[in-house]
């Protein structure tokens, strides 16, 4: 993966074009994306745990009181980052009683729009504790809010959001000349590219040049991301809050959607270029507890930011077709956001860390320590924003696994098991995608269609797999070997299908078509932070398997941590280092299993110990020793055999592991 990143993001299936403002892929009505598989298991699990009932198990916010319910509670961002997130869960699992839930919010925000086009929340309140009751009037709450009515318009077709929409953005594009984005809070000047995105769309649909100015205006008044990554602000720990970064980078890709200002583009390759220098993690995340870190191994990395680095990928990969957006996605959801939160979606984690040795109450090594809660596992641990926001993650992630492309086609853009049901050129299609992707190399894409219809087919061909193969049945056999050069089986219509790039099969497709794809997933070894070695296989980051201890604490430190959280602690050795002959050859040093898990050759290395909750400093690899391995490591001299998971399944873990090296 870090060659991924490391990699400039080049255009490769950009199906837009350079003079116009089109968009290479756009979303299909939310709801034609059904999950199946682990996946639904995901959903479900989340509606009817943490995300389902919020309202009553969080009602001081989430409750009636809510501002954006036209109450005297939470004015702020709190209660549209939870619609935000529920409003496309209940579309995509089509649960009425969630939409029931999330009717009032829609409703309340579409009839507080006054005469002159404003909208939201007008009142300050005084302070009351675990309540934000201020700022009522800032520009950035009512950005998420504008997500929540694209996304409810997006389901319904509901007419009234268009025109709510071009009423608003005529009113702030007078607005903002007086009271900019920085105006009462800075949060809206480093994500306004939320808002531009859909006053972009907007244009599309209408044509109305006053949102083009407005965009203008919007990319004027934020935060100037372009010179931040072409000066490489990110190598500046501090420079920037972690979540602002994660909602920013998008901001150049969305901005060049409206100028084709190819300096926007370049400036986003370097950062991702630049982020592995600097501040990446293996599970594309990076150092972010709040303040912007470095890529320690033991900083924190908020769930926050999480999502929504998904979503700025989500948004990036339709507008310019790249495929390494989707890539990156993956890598982030299947890994990070697996991570962070509980198998049973009860509990988060405010920081994960990349190698996290307990979890425990205490300051860490973050920049902002939330009252020494922010690495517990917990329901209102850390600080409520994430409580509030993470509900977006999957849901999002659902809604683009499908994409309609703009030559009039159909885009799998991103793996996981689904059903997709829509219609191309007036004929209603569905494709079942049967798959246990990512835990599995094999895709099968079952085709139903009422009549013939052609259409192309694009699919995202993985960078990390050098041998991949399309199977159209009946009909056509690519399989693209290591070289790249493609080998068609029959004389139709063969093409050349590059791994780390879009394929796309144009054809007509007939009832009871099959596509087959085959990924073929090898383990390799990816350096990180002081040379490390992680451990990887297709979009999985593997990690040790740490033996667990669990334990349910009382919080006594007030309602804004929630009345209780758990701590987890290792009840087996954690601190080994990989062997330095195993590194050059991962496939025939590491085994990979058929229940998903890799095993390892592995040494202790027991000055490496925990230090305040954490892990020492990593050492820097190769570690040398120069006398036995009885003498540097293990007191037995063994060499052990340890078993690597996938990181989304663990709490305690060594991700970067260092790596020993003989005399």
């Amino acid at each position: 993966m870090k060659g991924i990143l490391i990699a400039a993001a080049i255009f490769m299936a950009c199906a837009c074009s350079q003079t116009d403002r089109s968009v290479a892929y756009e979303e299909l009505p939310l709801g034609s994306i059904a999950p199946e598989g682990w996946l639904r298991k995901n959903l479900e699990l989340q509606r009817d745990n943490i995300s389902g009932d919020l309202d009553e198990t969080y009602p001081e916010v989430m409750g009636p009181r809510n501002g954006w319910l036209g109450g005297d509670g939470d004015q702020w961002e709190r209660g549209p980052y939870w619609i935000d997130g529920l409003l496309p869960l209940a579309y995509i699992l089509d649960d009425d009683d969630l939409k029931a839930k999330v009717e009032p919010w829609v409703e309340w925000a579409l009839a507080s729009q006054t005469e002159d086009g404003n909208f939201g929340p007008r009142t300050d309140y005084p302070a009351e504790p675990g309540l934000q009751r201020d700022n009522s009037l800032d520009w950035w709450p009512r950005m998420v809010m504008l997500k929540v009515l694209y996304q409810h318009y997006n389901a319904t077709g509901d007419e009234r959001v268009p025109v709510f929409f071009d009423r608003y953005f005529r009113y702030q594009l007078e607005a903002l000349k007086e009271k900019p984005l920085d105006h009462w809070t800075f949060w809206a000047a480093f994500r306004q590219a939320d808002e531009m995105n859909i006053v972009l769309w907007l244009y599309r649909r209408t044509g109305e040049k006053y949102l083009l100015e407005l965009a203008d205006l919007l990319h004027e008044q934020g935060f100037d991301f372009v010179e931040y990554f072409e000066n490489e602000g990110i190598s500046r720990p501090g420079s920037i809050h972690c979540v602002n970064l994660a909602q920013g980078l998008k901001e150049p890709v969305v901005y060049w959607s409206a100028t084709r200002d190819d300096r926007l583009l370049r400036a986003t390759d370097k950062l991702f270029a630049d982020m592995p220098r600097f501040i990446s993690y293996p599970t594309g995340m990076y150092g972010g507890d709040e303040c912007l870190r470095d890529n320690d191994p033991t900083r924190g990395s908020e769930l926050c930011s999480a999502v929504e680095f998904m979503y700025s990928l989500e948004e990036m990969l339709k507008i310019t077709g790249n495929p390494f957006y989707a890539e990156y996605l993956e890598r982030i959801a299947f890994n990070a956001l697996e991570a962070q939160i509980s198998d049973d979606f009860r509990l988060h984690q405010y920081y994960q860390q990349t190698n996290q040795v307990s979890v425990s109450l205490g300051n860490h090594n973050f920049s902002i320590m939330q009252d020494g809660t922010a690495n517990l596992m917990g329901f209102l641990t850390g600080y409520p924003c994430c409580l509030s926001n993470l509900h977006q993650g999957w849901p999002k992630f659902t809604q683009n696994l499908w994409l309609r492309s703009s030559d009039g086609g159909l885009a799998a853009i991103a793996y996981s098991p689904c059903t997709v049901r829509t219609e191309v050129a007036g004929v209603p299609v569905t494709i079942r995608e049967v798959t246990d992707y990512p835990y599995s190399d094999r895709i099968r894409l079952e085709i139903s269609v009422d009549s013939p219809v052609a259409f192309p087919l694009h699919l995202r061909i993985p960078s990390w797999t050098d041998a991949p193969e399309v199977v159209v049945r009946p009909g056509r056999a690519y399989r693209i070997p290591a070289d790249s050069t493609s080998v068609g089986t029959e004389t139709a219509g063969a093409g050349t299908f590059t791994p780390g790039e879009i394929a796309v099969i144009d054809r007509e497709w007939r009832d009871g078509d099959v596509v087959e794809l085959h990924f073929p997933m090898k383990v390799s070894v990816s350096r990180w932070f002081e040379n490390s070695a992680t451990v990887e296989r297709g979009p999985l980051v593997y990690a040790l398997d740490v033996k667990e201890e669990w334990s349910r604490k009382v919080n006594r430190s007030g309602l804004r941590d929630g009345q209780e959280y758990w701590e987890v602690k290792p009840l087996s050795p954690w601190n080994y280092s990989l062997i330095y002959e195993d590194i050059d050859h991962p496939e025939e040093a590491f085994q990979a299993n058929a229940d998903g898990t890799v095993t390892a050759r592995a040494v202790r290395v027991p000055s490496w110990t925990e230090v305040n909750g954490d892990a020492a400093p990593l050492p820097y690899s190769p570690v040398r020793q120069y006398g036995t391995f009885r003498e540097f490591a293990h007191p037995t001299g063994e060499i052990e055999t340890v078993t690597l998971v996938p990181y989304g399944r663990t709490v305690l873990r060594i991700t970067e592991f260092p790596v020993l090296r003989a005399k």
